[in-house]
This record gives structure tokens, sequence and C-alpha cells, in this order.
């Protein structure tokens, strides 16, 4: 079984990245991603030796991107934010900085237009991330997120973006997003060792949020068994991340939360 990690939007309402570590400690869960909001409440210093104290391993700091902006002072602002992300990520011992790249700019309808921005923040925050032995890794989102949240929305055009950039970039593999696709094996096969995380949670049916309804592994229709034997069957050798992004469950008690994620970890093999 694969070790488990907990991003920490999973319990988001409830804990802070302290609380967060000490639940992982607690349960025994070995990883963990915050999210760089908690990160900065806590102060990365002082996150990072709390993280190092407690053995835990960090799976991946969310999130760096949102490079598409009006003009050029924003995309420039969204390359400096990305520069300290990697800097953010480096202190903490984060295996990626996983890359959620941005949707259309406010007005906009040139789509492709976007997407030039994101491949362009990234070859301009590249130096600093080979620099600093960061992992890009670019998350494909699922294409009902493409006018806001990302305009990268396949696996296969994560893949591309990949080699366009070369060394230092990989991709971050999110069961929600990417459990749809067709081509999902082929393009785990073509990822192979640029699978820099594996985040996993459930689609339920029927969804009552496309955001924030994510379901419990186990509780929906993704065969996450066989996700993670495709990851695996790559070369994957790092932690599953639970990332639930959920109104229902941030009602739930935290330590509720990371127990039945622990028990439906075990389940999915």
């Amino acid at each position: 079984m694969r070790p488990l990690s907990l991003n920490t939007v999973t319990v988001k309402e409830r804990w802070g990245l302290s609380e967060c570590i000490e639940g992982c400690a607690r349960h025994g869960i070995p990883g963990i991603s915050p999210w760089r909001d908690v990160l900065a409440a806590m102060g990365v210093d002082a996150a990072a030796k709390k993280i190092r104290d407690a053995g835990l391993t960090v799976s991946g700091l969310c999130r760096g991107g949102m490079f598409p902006a009006a003009d050029a002072a924003g995309r420039a602002a969204a390359i400096e934010d990305n520069r300290r992300a990697i800097a953010e990520a480096h202190t903490i011992g984060a295996a990626c900085l996983v890359m959620v790249c941005g949707g259309l700019p406010p007005g906009s309808r040139d789509l492709p237009g976007a997407r030039q921005m994101v491949a362009d923040g990234l070859a301009a925050i590249l130096p600093d991330a080979r620099a600093a032995g960061v992992t890009i890794a670019l998350e494909p989102l699922h294409p009902m997120t493409c006018a806001d949240r990302s305009v990268l929305s396949t696996f296969a055009q994560a893949l591309d973006l990949c080699d366009a950039l070369g060394a230092g970039t990989g991709v971050a593999v999110d069961a929600y997003h990417v459990w749809w696709d067709p081509n999902l094996a082929r393009d785990m096969a073509r990822a192979g060792s640029r699978i820099a995380g594996l985040h996993i949670c459930d689609w339920l049916v029927p969804t009552t949020d496309l955001v924030f309804d994510r379901g419990m592994p186990g509780d929906g229709v993704i065969d996450l068994a066989g996700f993670i034997a495709l990851a695996e069957s790559a070369g994957y050798g790092g932690l599953v991340e639970v990332e639930l992004l959920s109104r229902r469950w941030w009602a739930e008690d935290p330590d509720h939360v990371l127990r039945l994620m622990k028990e439906r970890h075990a389940a999915i093999g």
C-alpha cells in the first residue's frame, strides 16, 4: 500500500497547519501537503521545523500558477509570486510545487493567448525552480474549470508542456480531474518518472457542486485502485495524497476525517 499524505485543504475549515501536522503524527499519516495560505499563517520557517520534527514527508506545496492576466503588470506580479512559492517549497522540502495554471483573464475570450501566457510564465520561473531543486508539477484540471481556474485541461496537454519546457517539470495527477479521460492509461505511461504527485478523492453521483463536492475515496464512481495501479506501473514511487475539497467534509471533525481517510486508503489497497 502506497504511503498516505494529507492535503491540508481536506480539513481547512477546522484546522490550521500546526493542527494538521499534529493530526498526521497522531494518526500515523506519514505525509502532508500544505496550501500556501496556511503555510503563510504559520510562518514558513516555523512550519518547516515542525514538519521536520514530526518526521513528515512533504508530498507537495499547493499552489503556484495563475499566470494569465489582463496586462503586463499582472503577469509580472504572478511570476514574482511563483518565485516566492518556489522558495517556500524549497524551505519546507516539498517534493514539488503544484501548478494551477490560471484561467482566462477577466473579459477575455482569447483561450490560445491565455495558454501562451501560462507557457511564458512557466518558462520565466523554471530557472529559479531548477536552482532551488524544486520540481514544477503541472496539474491538469477538469475542462469545467477552463474559464476561471486552469486553461491546462488535459493530461496530454500537460505532458506536451513538460516536453517543451524540459528539465525540472513534471505532472501532478489528480483523479478528480483526469479519471474521465479515455487516454488516461496512455498518458500515465507516457508521463513515467515525470509523475511528481498523485492526488485522490472521488466523483459523486450526483455532484452538487463541481468544485466543492468532492467525495471521500470509496464514495463515488472513480476506480481509484486502478488509477493508483496505472501510476505505479508507470514508475511512480511517491505518496498518495488525499485532497478533498468538500463543504460536507469540512464540517466534520477533522480527526474523524483522517481516520476515515486511512480506512478508505487501506481498502483501496
